[in-house]
């Protein structure tokens, strides 16, 4: 697994709104069985009030999806498989926003 690999979101109950999930586990602690995902989420996608800081808008298979780093939560690394994409171009704007829900900044 690598550090923002982009996953199909594993719980199939959300996925009409959360088709994916980033992974932003630092790979240094891969033996966890967890793995600490972002939501990316098809709701507020089309909203220009969100601050782009807190929820950065990404494109995966042609789709605009927000980043949710304030719904972050772990997620068992055996139920992500097969990433569909990888995220490590956008790290700033993903560590950005995770830096916003904590700091405020």
């Amino acid at each position: 697994m690598a550090q923002y690999d982009v996953y199909v979101n594993p719980q199939r109950q959300s996925r009409q709104f959360v088709p994916f999930v980033v992974d932003i586990q630092s790979c240094l602690i891969d033996q966890l069985a967890t793995r600490l995902v972002m939501p990316l989420s098809r709701v507020g996608s089309a909203l220009t009030h969100w601050p782009v800081n807190l929820c950065p808008v990404v494109s995966i298979e042609g789709e605009k999806l927000t980043i949710q780093p304030h719904l972050a939560a772990p997620v068992a690394a055996s139920l992500l498989k097969n990433p569909v994409t990888n995220l490590q171009p956008r790290s700033s704007d993903i560590a950005a926003a995770l830096d916003a829900v904590i700091s405020g900044v």
